[in-house]
């Protein structure tokens, strides 16, 4: 697939929606087989000057990947349909259905620094729930849940203000009459799915997730869809 042009201002860059290739079908779901996630640890730490640093604000429903492997004939959105920079690749993974920030290098250091618990490299999410929780049950997030893999390490919840963000493609289902609200969970575990895990163990499941921040890094300023190379 050709790569779409990419226009670039002030360090962001955005593919040309009029030269971007049109979806015309999607999956109804999310229960498809996880392609080979390709990591790399080199011997040593990059020296600055080699180092690659790109942040990317996902959209929903784009695999956090650079190829759909064991799908030839697939049409899923991958990271090439938005980023061309060769040799880079995602530092953690961020779920087809979430949105939000994404951290991808060439240094595998970094990329461990990251992904391993051991770091505890805090990770801040903003989150869509069903419901209107209570400060009783969001100290089960602050105090840790026993999911499926285990406890929990405790969480830093809040509950925040509506964000002023993207409108998502396609939107979330409301039910009518239950109202939802919006939580600010920061963690630095990384289990799959850990999350929407957490705030379903407590009874207000999760509708939109965005990943706001990975350490001091952010997507403030970072419109859906675009990345900057620090």
């Amino acid at each position: 697939m050709n790569q779409p042009p990419i226009k670039k201002t002030n360090n962001t860059f955005k593919a040309d929606a009029k030269s971007s290739p049109r979806k015309t079908k999607k999956p109804s779901h999310f229960n498809v087989k996880k392609a080979a996630h390709k990591t790399f640890v080199p011997k040593k730490v990059l020296p600055k000057a080699m180092q690659k640093i790109v942040l990317f604000n996902k959209p929903f429903d784009v695999l956090s990947q650079f190829t759909d492997e064991g799908n030839a004939d697939s049409i899923r959105e991958t990271l090439k349909d938005y980023i061309t920079i060769p040799n880079i690749y995602a530092a953690g993974r961020l779920d087809r259905d979430s949105e939000g920030l994404l951290v991808l290098t060439n240094d595998g250091q970094l990329q461990a620094d990251i992904t391993q618990p051991g770091k505890k490299t805090e990770k801040t999410y903003w989150v869509q729930v069903e419901g209107a929780p209570k400060e009783i049950d969001l100290d089960k997030l602050r105090q840790g849940v026993k999911l499926k893999d285990g406890m929990t390490m405790p969480a830093k919840v809040k509950i925040m203000d509506n964000p002023d963000i993207w409108e998502r493609y396609p939107p979330i289902r409301e039910r009518a009459n239950i109202p939802t609200t919006w939580l600010s969970i920061t963690i630095s575990e990384g289990r799959n799915r850990q999350v929407r895990r957490m705030t379903a163990n407590i009874g207000f499941p999760t509708l939109r997730l965005i990943r706001y921040s990975i350490g001091e890094w952010t997507i403030k300023g970072l419109d859906n869809g675009t990345f900057k190379v620090l």
